[in-house]
């Protein structure tokens, strides 16, 4: 697995390799011994979700937990292009307030890991797009939370996404108090 650093501390972006041949090809999207083995000591993943949008431009975010049931999640794109992001929203952090963008497709099989403490959302950039994420929390409605998606200054390349009737009338992040610190 190709393991990069972002300018967030944290947030990783994880391409597997893939095994080719007249057929197709193979990859493993997770193996808890050979991310160990490169330094990271994830806790048990305990949840799988698979989203479906059909049109084009279709924004979902951003999204939260907050703690007892924050969780972490491990992001890729099986069908389609997206625009990935994630927002560090730990009080105290030297980068609160900053964000990620990443491109997740199927062709590139790349994967974003987002800590607790962040916002995170995708665009699609394409039709017919499927994401699937891995999370270490299951969700919990009671700790539900979501940021509006153009209170950020995040360059989304658009300005007019088809968004949820949640995601349209979330909070701005001018008035977002966040339930997560930066842990020392």
């Amino acid at each position: 697995m190709q393991i990069e650093t972002t300018t967030l501390p944290g947030v990783l972006q994880i391409t597997p390799r893939r095994f080719g041949d007249a057929r197709g090809w193979f990859s493993e999207t997770w193996n808890r011994a050979a991310l160990a083995e490169a330094g990271l000591d994830w806790p048990d993943f305990v949840q799988d979700n698979h989203s479906y949008s059909q049109p084009r431009h279709t924004l979902r975010g951003l999204h939260y937990q907050r703690p007892p049931h924050a969780q972490d999640k491990l992001v890729r794109c099986s069908r389609g292009v997206i625009l990935d992001v994630a927002v560090d929203i730990r009080a105290g952090s030297a980068t609160f307030g900053q964000h990620v963008a990443v491109e997740l497709s199927a062709a590139n099989g790349a994967q974003l890991f987002v800590p607790k403490g962040f916002l995170h959302g995708f665009l699609t950039l394409t039709e017919d797009c499927e994401v699937q994420y891995k999370c270490t929390d299951v969700y919990a409605p009671e700790c539900d939370g979501a940021v509006r998606w153009d209170s950020l200054g995040i360059d989304w390349g658009m300005d007019a996404p088809i968004l949820s009737e949640k995601d349209a009338k979330a909070p701005l992040f001018s008035d977002f108090v966040s339930p997560f610190r930066m842990e020392v």
